[in-house]
């Protein structure tokens, strides 16, 4: 979990049982997982203080919201103007995540967009934020592998 503490197996069976239905009762999770209710919700209480539970956002599809290019934006910036530079992205509602990397790219920015004309229109305005010295923007053609988290949660679970 962000708090430095790593799950359990028995954390890991929950967090499976929610993984695969996650519109589920309590008491039904607690049934799948082989817990009882009050270590159901014990549980759950845990992982959303210790932020080991995403945003819901995160299934939510750009597309269906007219949003249907998406690009990764490698940036390169003036290092003293980092927080400056997060602060104007976090302000671009196309712009769904930003990584920090080492080596020479700076910052990784995944964006969507309407359409060619659009994510142009974005791509300038992040390379119009003071700080950002130069950018690379690489469409995304297709998806190979989904988000997932199944399988690690399936190795910490002690299952196949």
């Amino acid at each position: 979990m962000p708090s430095g503490r790593t799950i359990d197996p028995t954390d890991a069976r929950l967090l499976l049982a929610l993984a695969g239905q996650p519109r589920a009762t309590t008491i039904a999770l607690a049934e799948q997982a082989g817990l009882s209710r009050n270590t159901v919700q014990a549980r759950l209480s845990g992982f959303e203080q210790h932020g080991a539970l995403q945003s819901f956002e995160r299934c939510v599809d750009p597309a269906v919201l007219g949003y249907p290019l998406t690009a990764f934006i490698t940036t390169q910036v003036t290092q003293r103007r980092m927080d400056g530079v997060a602060t104007a992205l976090a302000g671009i509602p196309e712009v769904l995540q930003v990584h920090g990397l080492s080596g020479q790219t700076d910052l990784l920015v995944h964006v969507v967009a309407k359409d060619a004309d659009d994510l142009y229109r974005v791509a300038d305005q992040i390379l119009g934020i003071p700080g950002v010295e130069r950018t690379n923007t690489a469409l995304v053609m297709r998806q190979l592998v989904d988000y997932r988290i199944t399988p690690l949660l399936r190795r910490a679970a002690g299952t196949r």
